[in-house]
């Protein structure tokens, strides 16, 4: 049984749904064309290199807000236009993740790159893209430890 949260098991059974490499790429460019940057009031350029994802060659940057039910929003920005990988992940996160609590968020998989993705990614885009989600488990890590001190 999965622990992920339920709109994120419906993405990944989504893309399943696609065997052929050629209509998962079509569906992640439609997320990619959903991207929403992050928006003024939450961040603005020149964004702090402490939201800047390391390695990542897209120049991702990731927020981290906390809400008053406890649950988390996330925000994001890519610098290159022509990073469509980062901007399909950022809004899949976006979308399954942001509304999700501390422990959903610390639990999700270290292989969903991959099970997004496929195995058709180079091992640099790879790295850069695993980073915007390990930025979120440790963004998430962070506020819930700050909290409890």
């Amino acid at each position: 049984m999965s622990t992920n949260p339920e709109k994120l098991n419906e993405v990944l059974e989504l893309l399943e749904m696609y065997p052929s490499e050629k209509e998962r790429i079509d569906l992640l460019v439609d997320f990619a064309e959903k991207f929403k940057e992050v928006p003024p009031e939450i961040a603005k350029r020149p964004f702090a290199e402490e939201n800047k994802v390391p390695f990542c060659e897209s120049g991702a940057y990731v927020w981290t807000v906390k809400q008053p039910d406890d649950t988390f929003k996330f925000y994001f920005a890519v610098e290159n236009p022509q990073g469509v990988s980062a901007k399909a992940l950022s809004a899949i996160l976006d979308k399954t993740l942001s509304g999700e609590n501390a422990d959903t968020i610390k639990n999700i998989p270290e292989d969903l790159v991959y099970r997004i993705f496929g195995q058709s990614l180079s091992m640099g885009k790879n790295i850069g893209l695993a980073g915007i989600v390990q930025m979120i488990k440790r963004n998430v890590q962070s506020t819930t430890y700050n909290m409890q001190r």
